[in-house]
């Protein structure tokens, strides 16, 4: 609770005090005035200046100025107790917003603390301490233990574990080490770390989460546009309705004024639209922080909002589905053992750094006699040539073989296949494959418990590839064999598929697939941890890559919806029945009360449950 909402509160109990001695105090007349008007200006005082100041810019009607005029027509009365107890009530309706929106607030707080405060810059063979604007490209700082990374870079020296939680929600540490990528945001924990720059703060990770989370709150959702354009015309309405209600019935039947200027005062604190103006955007702010929370960086309540709507998800799969990184899954040798046929494979492939054969090195896991090796011939589209143990030994693709004129075994592997021969004899082959990410199938099944009608992915592999992953995940569609621009034509197609309401969302890696994302419903980056291209490119960042929490922000756009519209339906409805029965003389001041402040806070109590997400 912060040191304002503890004044608040502290300020509400006094005049709560105050107000239950000043019942009971044996006074009337004018001392009964004079003790009500003090406690009224300790509750009420700051209401009044701020309708004053407000009528003064020209913003007449609003809610301090409908409690204002209520409050000050019942001392006109002489009801005393009922005026002091609106306000009093109202207040502490405020306070319950205060309390709600800073709770949502916090949430959002934590992910912006990932501000650096400084960076150490080792110049000169001394470390000094600067604000992280004044570094430059090419840079070396040291980030000792318990110190955040102030910027982008790559790990010269040293080794560690970072704790990126409050970037993607997630406890479990990383293990960082030299020669490897690091982002600014996240702790160092263990080690002492220095790191090359290679982005200036502006354009660092940091930098460009935090930029996305402070403009978030500038792109509203229909509801919201809605609710700030009902109030605009709804409060004068109810103004003029409340003039009417005090003068028109006297005039017309002969009745005391006084009946009806308090049935229209009654009328006028019930119908304040605390309640709607208040919660709606508190639900999309607790929605957005719940799941920033989780690290799902949602861009705007309108994007949360749409992905209630979600029929179709379409997906990459490099870097989606699958890791993006390569292993080697199946060995097949002839007239040798698979050990024997990989370390050949290895020791062929030893001076290339394509992903292939990084994963045929690493499957291997010993270290390269590089002795062993000459005459090294790379093969363009075809393999590599290489005299190995004093043997010609050939590794590479079918038009290796072909070219060479050896025969060979054909594979039905869905992977990418390496075929070996030595001497001119066939070796055996060797399938490597990218891939499926542990999360995925999870993932799958969570959204069509959601209710997604169609799960679709596009890649550019071979058929045989993207069918075997669509298969073993249970999509209902695959489309293989793209190029860039037939990911978009697919895109089109398939947005014919859903309902006029429905939304369409893409899920890519946020580098290469920016045409798709522009043109989807809404577009998800998946990995923006460490990728700037995705929190650019997307309505929604994952920070991490885990597609299982495509659904869990999908799940809690809808939660926000159902708060959002159970407080519509509780605030109009109870608004309604006691403006009925307040025109007619049916609602006392204290149902006024109720209707307004009891309301707003069960509403802001509701909105509070946005922030509260299972992971």
């Amino acid at each position: 609770m912060s040191k304002r909402e503890k004044k608040q509160l502290i300020r509400i109990l006094i005049s709560a005090l105050l107000y239950i001695a000043a019942i009971l105090l044996p006074v009337e007349g004018l001392a009964k005035l004079a003790v009500f008007l003090v406690v009224y200006g300790i509750i009420g005082g700051d209401i009044l200046l701020k309708a004053c100041r407000n009528i003064l810019n020209g913003q007449v009607f609003d809610e301090n100025f409908l409690m204002s005029v209520a409050t000050v027509g019942a001392f006109f009365l002489g009801e005393y107790p009922e005026g002091v107890a609106v306000m009093l009530f109202y207040q502490v309706g405020e306070w319950f917003q205060s309390y709600a929106v800073s709770k949502s607030r916090r949430s959002i707080a934590e992910l912006m603390d990932i501000r650096p405060d400084f960076a150490n810059v080792l110049r000169d063979g001394q470390l000094e301490q600067v604000d992280p604007d004044e570094v430059k490209v090419g840079d070396t700082v040291v980030v000792k233990p318990g110190e955040r990374i102030p910027l982008d870079g790559i790990v010269i020296e040293g080794a560690s574990s970072i704790d990126t939680s409050a970037l993607t929600g997630e406890s479990v540490p990383r293990d960082i080490e030299a020669g490897q990528a690091i982002i600014s945001g996240c702790i160092n924990q263990t080690g002492r770390l220095t790191i090359e720059v290679t982005k200036e703060f502006g354009q660092s990770t940091v930098a460009k989460i935090l930029e996305l989370v402070e403009n978030a709150s500038d792109k509203k959702s229909k509801s919201e546009n809605f609710i700030t354009k009902f109030a605009r015309y709804y409060t004068p309405v109810v103004v003029i309705a409340a003039v009417l209600l005090a003068v028109l019935p006297p005039l017309l039947t002969g009745q005391a004024f006084s009946i009806w200027i308090e049935r229209a005062l009654t009328f006028l604190v019930i119908s304040c639209p605390c309640a709607l103006v208040i919660s709606i955007p508190l639900s999309f702010f607790g929605g957005i922080g719940g799941a920033s929370k989780s690290g799902v960086l949602v861009k705007g309540s309108n994007y949360l909002e749409a992905l209630a709507a979600t029929e179709v998800i379409v997906f990459d799969k490099t870097g989606t589905l699958t890791k993006g990184s390569f292993a080697v899954s199946s060995i097949q040798p002839e007239d040798m053992t698979a050990d024997e046929l990989l370390e050949i494979a290895a020791y062929a492939e030893d001076y290339s750094n394509h992903p292939i054969a990084v994963s045929i090195k690493k499957a291997f896991g010993r270290d390269v006699d590089t002795t062993r090796i000459s005459d090294v011939e790379e093969i363009a589209g075809h393999g590599v040539k290489a005299v190995i143990n004093g043997k010609v030994t050939l590794a590479g693709n079918v038009k290796l073989m072909e070219r060479e004129k050896i025969p060979y075994k054909s594979s039905t592997s869905a992977g990418t296949v390496i075929h070996l021969a030595i001497e001119g004899k066939y070796a055996g082959y060797i399938c490597i494959e990218d891939e499926i990410k542990a999360d995925s199938r999870q993932a799958i099944q969570e959204l069509k418990a959601a209710g997604i009608r169609k799960t679709v992915m596009l890649t550019g592999d071979a058929d045989a590839v993207g069918q075997k992953v669509a298969g073993e995940l249970m999509l209902d569609q695959a489309y293989t064999e793209l190029l860039p621009a037939d990911k978009v034509d697919r895109l089109e197609e398939l947005m014919k598929v859903k309902s006029t309401k429905g939304k369409l969302i893409f899920v890519g890696d946020g580098i290469n697939d920016a045409p798709v994302l522009a043109r989807a419903d809404i577009g998800i980056a998946m990995g923006g941890l460490g990728s700037d291209a995705a929190i650019e490119a997307a309505d929604v960042v994952i920070m991490t890559d885990e597609p299982s929490k495509i659904a869990t922000v999908i799940n809690l756009s809808k939660k926000t919806l159902r708060i959002v519209r159970q407080n519509i339906i509780l605030a109009l409805g109870v608004k309604g029945v006691v403006l009925v029965l307040g025109a007619f003389g049916l609602a006392s001041m204290w149902a006024a009360v109720f209707s307004d402040v009891g309301v707003s806070v069960i509403a802001i109590l509701n909105a509070i449950r946005a922030l509260n997400i299972k992971k």
